[in-house]
């Protein structure tokens, strides 16, 4: 049971639509149909999970023009992948009728593959997210977003856990496998939860596929999937180091801390352990990729790893180092990597964001609360 209760995002639909049309693509549940209708109550809306809707306009996309009306300003179609075909008549009304277009879903994967028309450019692509730390305000529970992620529908309800096992066993994978991605739903399923496990870590696909018992070529088929559907995201490893000889293969991440703590078997999340390291590391990266995103900066992440096992979570660009600790009491030791990072000279600011109370400034590094390092990073402190 899921209660009754908003929240502001920081994605302003209005605004955006007021220039250009967009691609809103999601993960199912991250709140993109409960944003559209607080901020676009006026839109003409068509759901394509809608049965009547999906029939009207996939059998006469005219269907859509009949129904734009002289003050029309924005038209909503929703799960735009069930029928790549509209995007023809999108095209042509976007340049005849000058309305603008939000074309939301949860997976990319069949537009970019399936050689139909994304519109030359006439949308942009914007990927929406769970919920961040800002707009849950006084309601924020670092402990809870550690244990149950921040989908709304799992954070907001009164019951979790039953909430998260239901969007983890349901949607990630008889959903996948409903949208005919996959044919194998038992193979998939062991390379989910394998992948769970993995994450956070360089994923070696070899021993991943031993795991999984299927062929190396069905894991790098199934990680592409994940990440076309935004279950998991792909941190590149920075290989600029001069200094010492850089790790190149990549990280990845899933979409939500919660969602991979379901799929590793974990009920609790206890603080001091390797796994509430790893969660609070996943999730600062979701608030991080969020900000990214929302803000259409342009800014790139990577994270830096020496053949000596020297490690920086994550970089923006080549201007900011930030290292993550779960820990309440950061020491010297914790410091290591970034004073080895810094002796690149790359970048300009080595923060380390931790579960300290206070800020700290140590030999060109600060060491940062995770509220005060969010507050600073949405004002546009570590913009370029």
């Amino acid at each position: 049971m899921m209660t009754q209760r908003f929240f502001s995002r920081v994605l302003n639909l209005a605004e955006l639509l007021g220039e250009k049309s967009y691609f809103l693509f999601g993960p199912r549940q991250t709140g993109k149909s409960t944003l559209i209708r607080q901020t676009l109550p006026d839109a003409v809306t068509f759901d394509l999970l809608s049965p009547e809707d999906f029939l009207a306009v996939s059998q006469n996309p005219a269907v859509i023009e009949q129904s734009i009306g002289s003050n029309t300003r924005c038209v909503v179609i929703d799960e735009i992948q069930k029928a790549p075909n509209l995007l023809d008549e999108v095209h042509r009304l976007i340049e005849t009728r000058k309305v603008h277009f939000l074309l939301t879903g949860s997976s990319a994967r069949k537009l970019r593959r399936g050689g139909v028309n994304l519109l030359g450019g006439r949308a942009r692509p914007m990927r929406f997210h769970p919920l961040l730390m800002r707009e849950l305000g006084t309601e924020f529970s670092l402990q809870k977003a550690l244990t149950y992620g921040t989908l709304p529908s799992v954070y907001l309800s009164e019951t979790p856990r039953k909430e998260l096992a239901a969007y983890s066993g349901v949607y990630l994978k008889e959903e996948i496998v409903a949208e005919g991605l996959v044919r194998n739903l038992p193979s998939f399923s062991r390379l989910l939860e394998i992948a769970a496990i993995s994450n956070g870590t360089i994923v070696n696909f070899t021993n991943l596929a031993n795991d999984a018992q299927v062929p190396r070529t069905t894991v790098y088929e199934y990680f592409d999937i994940l990440k076309d559907t935004l279950i998991i995201d792909e941190l590149a490893a920075w290989r600029e180091s001069r200094r010492r000889k850089p790790i190149v293969s990549s990280k990845y991440y899933f979409f939500d801390v919660g969602v991979a703590s379901m799929l590793q078997g974990r009920s609790r999340m206890k603080q001091g352990t390797p796994e509430h390291g790893f969660a609070f590391e996943t999730w600062l990266l979701h608030e991080l990729r969020s900000w990214i995103d929302y803000n259409e900066s342009g800014e790139t992440l990577h994270f830096w790893r020496s053949q000596s096992n020297l490690e920086v979570d994550f970089l923006i660009d080549d201007h900011t180092a930030i290292e993550v600790k779960a820990k309440q009491t950061v020491g010297n030791r914790e410091l290591r990597s970034l004073r080895a990072l810094k002796e690149e000279q790359t970048f300009r600011q080595y923060i380390c964001v931790c579960l300290e109370s206070r800020r700290r400034h140590v030999d060109g590094i600060d060491i940062l609360p995770y509220g005060m390092f969010l507050n600073e990073l949405w004002e546009g402190r570590y913009i370029h």
